[in-house]
């Protein structure tokens, strides 16, 4: 049997090793973000998330993630509440620095995760046998494309050109 002294030993060691674990696995803080634009919905950490995933997933170096950004808020402020209820889950989830680590699997603040990294991210997420993490997938990669596409500076690498007549009913 164990005295009581091995047993406060023990406790302590453990301690101490449950400690420098947490250290080691403690993702690492995000930055500030700066306040961004004029975005009606979408928070500065949202505005970075949109930013880091947009080149990725769009496949385009370069892409201007200001306005990228500005057209994800544009879109998601279209949506029906629910929907922007679930979106917002969505970005609280990943805006949180264990979830990025632990769930999305990026280790980096998301403005400093590589491509690789955001590469295999979407892709387990693409591909998991979780119903949940599929939809997120879907999600992100609708509205950063719908955030892309309907701006219309993306418009002449594309070969479009909108009809004159929708033109002069644009603000």
């Amino acid at each position: 049997m164990a005295s009581r002294r091995q047993f406060l030993q023990a406790g302590a060691l453990g301690s101490a090793a449950l400690l420098l674990a947490g250290y080691w696995a403690a993702p690492a803080a995000d930055p500030s973000p700066a306040a961004g634009g004029k975005l009606k919905w979408l928070t500065p950490l949202d505005a970075q998330i949109v930013s880091a995933l947009a080149p990725v997933l769009l496949g385009l170096s370069g892409v201007p993630a200001s306005a990228v950004a500005a057209g994800v808020d544009r879109a998601v402020a279209g949506l029906p509440s629910a929907t922007q209820r679930e979106v917002r889950q969505l970005f609280d989830l990943l805006g949180n620095r264990w979830a990025r680590r632990w769930l999305a699997g990026v280790r980096s603040p998301w403005q400093l995760a590589t491509s690789q990294e955001l590469t295999q991210f979407l892709l387990r997420w693409r591909e998991s046998r979780f119903a949940l993490q599929c939809s997120a997938y879907q999600g992100l990669h609708r509205l950063i494309h719908a955030g892309w596409y309907g701006n219309p500076a993306s418009w002449p690498a594309l070969g479009y050109r909108q009809p004159a007549a929708v033109m002069e009913m644009l603000p």
